[in-house]
C-alpha cells in the first residue's frame, strides 16, 4: 500500500485538555477510510490536522510525503455545513476554486460540467442553492471539492444533517464517484452503518485522550449494494465496529 496520508505521533492539547494522544495512522493511496468513535475522541481534530486547519501540538501529518503546514487545494475538505455561496449558481460554485487558481473560463466550465454531471446535478447547473434540497447542496459541495483535482478528500460528517433516505442515496452517489475517480478519502462519521458501508477500513477511536482503539478491515466487495446491508457479513462487521466503539475495554471512564 502506497502511503497517502500519514499521521506520525500526532497529539493535540486545547487549553490544557488533551484532545489527541499519540496517533499513528497511515491511509493508502486510493483508500476509503472511515473514522468513528464516541463524542470527544478527536475525530474532527485529526481531520483538521490533515486539512492544515490546525497545527498539532506534537507529531506531524504528511500527504504524499510532504509535511502539512496549512490548507491546500490538494486537500479537499467537505463539512456537514454546505458552505456554498448563496448568490452563485451550482455551476459558479463548482467553478469557484478553479477561478481562484486562474483556470481559463472555458476550461472551468468544462471541468465544472463534468463533475456536476458526475454527482447527478446536470439539470440544476444554473440553480441557486436556495432552490436545492439538502442532499443536492451536499452533492454540489462534493462536485466543487472534486473539481480542483485534490489529492485527497477529507469529509467531516458530510451527511450528518440529512434525513435517512437522502443519506443512503448520497452514500451510494459518493461511492459511485469514488469508484470512478479513486481519490483517497478520509471520512468522519458517528453512524456505524455508514462507516461499514463506505469503507475499505474503519478506524475506531477512543476518547480521553483521543487515540486509535482499533482498525477493522472491511472485506466486502465493491460496488456496495442495498442487499449487502442485509447480509450476515455486513451484520457481523457492524457488530464488531459497534462493540469497538461502545464497549472499549480499558478505555478511561
Amino acid at each position: 500500500m502506497t502511503p497517502k496520508i500519514e499521521f506520525r505521533g500526532v497529539n493535540h492539547v486545547f487549553d490544557g485538555f488533551t484532545a489527541l494522544g499519540e496517533v499513528d495512522l497511515t491511509i493508502g493511496d486510493g483508500e476509503f477510510v472511515t473514522v468513528v468513535g464516541p463524542s470527544g475522541c478527536g475525530k474532527s481534530t485529526l481531520l483538521n490536522a490533515a486539512a492544515g486547519l490546525l497545527t498539532p501540538s506534537g507529531g506531524e501529518v504528511r500527504v504524499d510525503g510532504d509535511l502539512v503546514r496549512g490548507p491546500s487545494p490538494q486537500r479537499g475538505v467537505i463539512f456537514q455545513q454546505y458552505a456554498l455561496f448563496p448568490w452563485m449558481s451550482v455551476r459558479k460554485n463548482v467553478e469557484f476554486g478553479l477561478k481562484v487558481a486562474g483556470v481559463s473560463a472555458g476550461e472551468r466550465r468544462r471541468t465544472a460540467e463534468r463533475f456536476i454531471d458526475l454527482v447527478g446535478l446536470g439539470d440544476f447547473a444554473d440553480a441557486l442553492p436556495k432552490t436545492l434540497s439538502g442532499g443536492m447542496k451536499q452533492r454540489c459541495a462534493i462536485a466543487r471539492a472534486y473539481a480542483v483535482d485534490p489529492s485527497v478528500l477529507l469529509m467531516d460528517e458530510p451527511f450528518g444533517a440529512l434525513d435517512a433516505l437522502t443519506r443512503v442515496q448520497l452514500q451510494d452517489r459518493l461511492l459511485d464517484t469514488w469508484s470512478r475517480e479513486r481519490r483517497t478519502v478520509m471520512f468522519i462519521t458517528h453512524d456505524v452503518d455508514e462507516a461499514v458501508y463506505l469503507a475499505n477500513r474503519v478506524v475506531v477511536m477512543a476518547a480521553r485522550p483521543g487515540r486509535i482503539h482499533k482498525v477493522i478491515d472491511v472485506g466486502l466487495p465493491y460496488p456496495r449494494t442495498e442487499e449487502m446491508r442485509l447480509s450476515p457479513e455486513f451484520a457481523e462487521l457492524r457488530r464488531e465496529v459497534w462493540l469497538s466503539v461502545y464497549h472499549q475495554e480499558g478505555s478511561p471512564q
